[in-house]
């Protein structure tokens, strides 16, 4: 994200290179070592422990960086979450957000929620990007992202009430996508129809929304512009929608008083954002992305069907805020210290005993659109690798560290096997995934209460050490680490660190 996140000096070679130990492959020509070393050394921190082969001794690592602003690198840096969601990624976008000018939303819709606790408050996003906590910054909700409007200005009223100013903080893409209350009832609809088969949705409209957009029908936020054309498109959209769902009843009229109602509030904020954010970027302001959802959610590359209608990987980021890749420069995943999901589907480490009961409870896991129990397990390492080669990770967050305290002992998926096949990442194929026998490897857990740790080095030795095998093991380093729920309850080590043995 900042000077050693660049794109510039993550080569691709530079990441194949860093193995566990953090040495520079040996098949490399001489040229390609020294340009590597150079790359991992603007990457990694400064000291990784040395782990014997069972992994139960750690050298204590050195003394954390001065935790000194960081010096930007122009590009628009990204935020993701790399599980399946409920990650923390808003807390990381509200800390980061506070030094950038930019803080846009590209693809999802208020299926996602990000809960952030700053100065004793909470507060609960869907919509809005975290970062109109900024009270400098700008929010963009890019044309990627469909927009339930009604949920919309909610949310837009509840900031107004806690103090929030947003009134011409907030530009709605005039190419985002509208979601209409019957979108949310033929969501309902469709998985009620599923029975047993479910998916797991969240019924807000999500996926019948996209499938207006892909089939050419939908109506878009620009579309406000031009009432009459809007009436037009929105009564041809219901009629469609109406002989598509016998039983589904649309009070056409009503609902156009509604849009009539609120056109002008929408459309005083509705921009090109394209046009908006890449001259944000020449003009050198800083930009941040806030992912919603998250990568093994994703419509291609999650565990399909159980998965969302977008891309909650860094492709969107492209496709749905209109910019180059050459432009992005970061890449943030945030990871929990352990793994959660919400909604059907495989989820190989799940724990169905009292270690997920154990991690749902001092977790607070549930869900903060549905207020769904959350799924709980250990952390699975196939999983996160692959999300790391989708989305190509410069730095780690790992979230929900002191959520482990207090446990005897800790595992870590650390590969699959399946009919006596090893897997090193996730399979597509949902009846082997739903098969595998996941291997694990154990640590020894810590007692100590960590929730106002601030420096890396005042951890306990095997909250440290849990740390540093995650690292090992993703070959990706992990900067940020959440110690407790609020703002300020995060252990930073620094941007200026190398990966040694």
């Amino acid at each position: 994200m900042y000077s050693y996140l660049t794109r510039k000096t993550l080569g691709a070679s530079a990441v194949s290179a860093v193995v566990a130990t953090g040495y520079i492959a040996s098949d490399c020509s001489p040229a390609v070592k020294r340009s590597n070393a150079l790359s991992v050394s603007r990457l990694l921190p400064q000291s990784l422990p040395v782990f014997s082969q069972s992994h139960a001794v750690c050298e204590s690592p050195p003394s954390s960086p001065p935790s000194s602003p960081p010096s930007h690198v122009h590009g628009i840096d990204v935020v993701l979450g790399a599980q399946w969601g409920d990650e923390g990624k808003g807390k990381l976008v509200d800390i980061l957000s506070q030094t950038y000018d930019v803080c846009a939303r590209v693809a999802g819709g208020s299926n996602a929620g990000h809960t952030i606790v700053a100065n004793g408050r909470k507060y609960k996003f869907h919509l809005v990007p975290s970062g109109i906590l900024n009270e400098s910054g700008t929010c963009v909700i890019g044309n990627g992202v469909v927009i339930h409007l009604p949920s919309f200005i909610e949310e837009c009223e509840s900031l107004g009430k806690a103090g929030i100013k947003y009134d011409g903080r907030i530009k709605i893409s005039d190419r985002a996508h509208i979601v209409f209350d019957f979108h949310q009832e033929v969501d309902g609809f469709n998985e009620n129809r599923l029975g047993r088969n479910k998916i797991g949705t969240t019924k807000k409209g999500i996926g019948p929304a996209y499938a207006s957009k892909i089939s050419r029908n939908g109506l878009r936020v620009g579309d406000l512009q031009d009432f009459e054309y809007f009436e037009e498109r929105f009564r041809t959209l219901a009629g469609d929608m109406m002989r598509s769902f016998p039983g589904l009843k649309v009070d056409v009229d009503k609902e156009l008083e509604y849009y009539r109602s609120i056109q002008k509030k929408v459309v005083d904020m509705t921009i090109d954002t394209i046009q908006y954010t890449n001259d944000a970027h020449s003009s050198g302001k800083k930009i941040l992305v806030e992912g919603a959802n998250a990568t093994m959610l994703d419509i291609d590359f999650g565990t399909y069907p159980y998965v969302t209608s977008s891309n909650p990987s860094i492709g969107s980021v492209l496709t749905g805020l209109g910019v180059s890749p050459m432009k992005l420069n970061g890449i943030v995943g945030v990871v929990k210290a352990y793994c959660t999901r919400v909604g059907e589907g495989p989820f190989p480490t799940e724990q169905l005993n009292s270690v997920g009961e154990f991690l749902q409870k001092e977790g607070y896991e549930f869900g903060t659109t549905t207020n769904r129990p959350r799924r709980c397990g250990w952390l699975d390492i196939p999983q996160m690798k692959f999300s790391t080669i989708i989305n190509g990770f410069t730095t780690l967050n790992l979230t929900k560290l002191d959520v482990l305290t207090g446990m005897p002992e800790l595992k870590i998926g650390t590969h699959y096997m399946y009919k006596g096949k090893h897997y090193d990442t996730m399979p597509a194929n949902l009846k082997v995934m739903g098969g595998v026998e996941v291997k694990y490897e154990t640590l020894p857990g810590w007692k100590e209460d960590i929730s106002k740790i601030t420096k890396f080095e005042d951890l306990p030795l095997n909250a440290r050490r849990y740390v540093l095998r995650v690292q090992e093991l993703l070959g990706v380093p992990i900067r940020w680490i959440g110690v407790g729920p609020n703002r300020d309850d995060v252990v930073d080590r620094g941007e200026k660190w190398e990966l040694k043995r």
